[in-house]
């Protein structure tokens, strides 16, 4: 679910040593509300699709309070955020920034509204837990991100194909069902998440400097650095979640 990874990044003209600006604070800041903001937004739709009856017998199968399987509509909108994604993978780099909004909302709020599932399997003391680990952890590896001079590209790298193996390994699993694969999926997906935590946030103060100002060009970054980062935030906390958290 990272398929932006390689967006707007052109390694040949820029260093991750550079001087922190007002214009980059203020880049970055963007970024961040529109990534925080969209959480808040797929929190709200999770609790609504888990809560409101007609809804949550639309999309989910429940018995005695806990997710016991999916309608055709819910097995359509879990994979629904994967499809937009990989269907709009020939827009990233012509899209304008309505273009890239629409993209961002559009994925947060099939996202939000699939992880009713998520509120239905899981106890809601442990989804608040490990929400405050992941955003504990997001928030320190970011800031490593943000500040470190090691140049983390060849990370990047490395860490995307990891992705493609997770997501091979995680297909595999549904026909397999092994609760042990599932742990070592998780555990493999929360350092792969970690490490794609910090490479994006170095990538956005690359992009930031290589756009030198283009005012169109950064209303996208914005919405693609906030969707990337969306990405790994979700990805991070549903792994921790499988690794922590406590089962209806």
């Amino acid at each position: 679910m990272n398929e932006f990874n390689t967006t707007l990044r052109d390694r040949r003209a820029v260093q991750p040593d550079m001087a922190v600006d007002a214009g980059l604070r203020a880049f970055m800041l963007g970024v961040y509300n529109k990534m925080a903001l969209g959480l808040l937004v797929s929190a709200g739709l999770a609790w609504a699709t888990a809560s409101v009856a007609p809804v949550r017998d639309a999309l989910f199968i429940v018995a005695d309070g806990r997710l016991t399987g999916y309608t055709p509509l819910g097995l359509i909108l879990a994979f629904a955020p994967m499809a937009v994604l990989l269907g709009s993978a020939f827009l990233v780099r012509s899209a304008s920034p309505r273009t890239a909004s629409l993209l961002y909302w559009s994925v947060v709020a099939l996202i939000g509204a699939s992880f009713g599932a998520l509120a239905l399997r899981y106890t809601g003391r442990s989804l608040a837990s490990t929400f405050l680990i992941t955003a504990t952890a997001f928030g320190a590896l970011s800031l490593y991100g943000y500040t470190t001079r090691r140049d983390l590209s060849g990370l990047g790298t490395f860490l995307i194909m990891g992705v493609v193996g997770l997501l091979i390994a995680s297909v595999f699993n549904l026909f397999l069902q092994s609760s042990m694969l599932m742990l070592v999926i998780s555990s493999i997906g929360v350092l792969i998440f970690a490490g794609l935590t910090a490479f994006d946030t170095q990538r956005l103060k690359l992009t930031y400097h290589q756009l030198g100002g283009d005012a169109a060009a950064m209303g996208s970054a914005t919405s693609f650095g906030a969707l990337n980062l969306y990405l790994n935030f979700v990805n991070l906390f549903q792994f921790l979640l499988v690794l922590l958290g406590q089962r209806r």
